[in-house]
């Protein structure tokens, strides 16, 4: 019998990852722990929730549980290319700067990358790389891959994400959103899921979960089917195939069937909101200096630069990384159980740095 280790660690704003469970979500893997159900997604919980993710985005959609984001981007990719392909991305995309190489390490992909200036790609970055089947020395973009919301903490509306995949389409090139922050930017913009994917012509997303309540997994979800190509044995090969996928599965049944996914999203933004509010006034108000912002905050993600030194002092008392060093820039990260007094106890440690 092993002693129970009960850590509740530091709180801080580190990651959406580092928070636990939403307890939602625990109830609904207690529920799903009863009886015997087939393996390998042949279930009646993974039958259910193709229901639901059709009622979120419509017909034809389907859905294939994976066990982490960098799965799902790999697994998400590689279904849409051939061997040759090529996928164009923002310098910032998490599947360029995140993953070790394993879109091109594992699924041997070359990425073609686009500086930004806010994380997110226009119509006309896509005539940067001109698809030329006919000729075999470079690479042949064949996809477009946008992340929502971005890793800088902005966010793609539904009419920037519909001319940016207007514009893939005609090039020939199909759209893949990694979408591990989705329910953020949906939530932030008070829109639907579908309205940010199948009604703007994305073709694969990248569905998360993991950042937004739950234990574990992601979904692959294949919107137009006509431009995927055996998703289900590079699901296998790429060893994202769960042998228990019902409790994947009952996951995304909790979050998606109702509501908890825009609750736990919207909380993780508005705390975000509370935060950068409560700093620009004190800045407004002139009794902190030395902060500054360097991107909109348009999810749960805030990007700040801090005198020399602040962070790390900050940081022992909570958590969060620096995003350039170089310049002093920082990434705050708010979670569906972030809480006031996490917020105005952090704004309270800044505060004792900055002030004038």
């Amino acid at each position: 019998m092993t002693t129970p280790l009960h850590d509740p660690g530091r709180r801080g704003f580190a990651s959406d990852n580092y928070a636990g469970v939403h307890p939602e979500i625990l109830v609904a893997i207690a529920d799903a722990n009863g009886g015997h159900q087939v393996s390998y997604g042949a279930d009646v919980y993974t039958a259910r929730l193709q229901e639901v993710l059709v009622d979120q985005f419509g017909a034809g959609v389907q859905g294939f549980g994976v066990f982490n984001g960098t799965g799902a981007n790999v697994v998400g990719l590689q279904s849409l290319l051939p061997r040759w392909g090529a996928v164009i991305c923002a310098d910032t995309a998490h599947i360029n700067t995140d993953e070790n190489g394993a879109p091109e390490r594992v699924a041997g992909i070359k990425l073609l990358t686009v500086p930004t200036t806010d994380g997110k790609l226009r119509p006309a970055d896509l005539d940067r790389f001109p698809r030329n089947p006919e000729d075999v020395h470079h690479p042949l973009p064949e996809v477009v891959s946008i992340t929502e919301s971005t890793e800088l903490g902005t966010a793609y509306t539904p009419d920037e994400i519909a001319a940016l995949a207007d514009r893939a389409h005609e090039l020939g090139l199909t759209v893949h959103m990694d979408g591990s922050r989705l329910a953020n930017a949906a939530a932030g913009q008070q829109v639907s899921l579908r309205s940010l994917t199948a009604d703007a012509g994305v073709d694969v997303v990248s569905l998360g979960g993991t950042k937004n309540g739950l234990l574990f997994g992601e979904l692959v979800l294949v919107i137009n089917p006509d431009e995927v190509s055996g998703l289900a044995y590079l699901q296998k090969l790429n060893m994202q195939l769960a042998s228990k996928m019902r409790f994947l599965s009952v996951q995304f049944i909790s979050l998606l069937e109702g509501d908890l996914w825009r609750r736990s999203a919207g909380h993780a933004n508005a705390m975000a909101t509370r935060l950068r509010t409560a700093l620009q006034d004190r800045i407004d108000a002139g009794t902190i200096a030395g902060i500054g912002f360097t991107q909109q905050t348009q999810a749960n993600t805030i990007l700040a630069t801090l005198p020399a030194g602040v962070a790390d002092r900050v940081r022992q008392q909570y958590a969060f990384y620096d995003w350039n060093p170089g310049l002093g820039e920082v990434r705050w990260v708010c979670s569906f159980d972030t809480t006031e007094d996490d917020v105005d106890g952090f704004v309270a440690a800044l505060e004792t740095e900055l002030k004038v």
